[in-house]
C-alpha cells in the first residue's frame, strides 16, 4: 500500500495549489494522510475528488467547517500497523516520550504543526512529519513523504524535496 503523507499546506495562503509533484504522489497513492493546516475546504475538496482515500485532521489554522468535517485526531489500521494523525504534538523536547504516553496503542504517529521534517522511533513509536510542501519556514525546501506499508513495516519512507514555489 503507498502512502503520501502531508502537512500544513496553507493553501491559499502561502501557494495557489499545490505543487505537480505532490499531484502526482496522490495520483500514486492508495491513502493520502493530511497532518492538518488546510487552512481552506477546498482542498479537501479537491483530495476527496482526486484520492483513492484521505485521512486527515484539522490543525490550529482550520476554520469551522474543516472542524466539522474532520477530528482533531484521527486513529486506522493501515499494512498491518497502527496509524495516529495529529495535527500538533507540542514542543520538540521529550517529543517521543510525550507522544508515546499520549498514545500507547499506536505503531506510527504522522504529525505536522512544526513545517520540519521529522523521522524518529520511541519504544515502540515511529514518528513522521513530512513538513510542508508549501511554506518551507527555515527549511532549505518545501517537503512532503511517502512510504509503503504492509506486513506490518514502512518500507521505502521518502522525503521528497521541492523546489522554491512561486506565487
Amino acid at each position: 500500500m503507498r502512502l503520501l503523507l502531508l502537512a500544513d499546506t496553507h493553501l491559499p495562503m502561502r501557494a495557489r495549489d499545490l505543487p505537480v509533484q505532490v499531484w502526482e504522489a496522490v495520483g500514486a497513492a492508495d491513502v493520502v494522510i493530511h497532518a492538518g493546516d488546510w487552512v481552506t475546504p477546498a482542498l479537501l475538496d479537491a483530495l476527496e475528488e482526486r484520492a483513492a482515500r484521505v485521512v486527515g485532521v484539522w490543525g490550529n489554522n482550520d476554520g469551522p467547517e474543516l472542524r466539522r468535517r474532520l477530528p482533531e485526531v484521527a486513529r486506522v489500521e493501515l499494512g498491518g500497523l497502527d496509524w495516529g494523525v495529529v495535527h500538533e504534538t507540542g514542543a520538540r523536547t521529550r517529543r517521543e516520550e510525550r507522544m508515546r504516553a499520549a498514545y500507547p496503542d499506536l505503531d506510527v504517529l504522522v504529525f505536522g504543526h512544526s513545517h520540519i521534517p521529522w523521522d524518529t522511533e520511541h519504544d515502540g513509536l515511529r514518528l513522521l512529519n513530512p513538513g510542508s510542501p508549501t511554506d518551507r519556514r527555515r527549511q532549505p525546501a518545501c517537503t512532503f513523504m511517502t512510504c509503503t506499508v504492509g506486513g506490518g513495516a514502512i518500507t521505502d519512507l521518502e522525503l521528497h524535496a521541492l523546489p522554491l514555489l512561486t506565487r
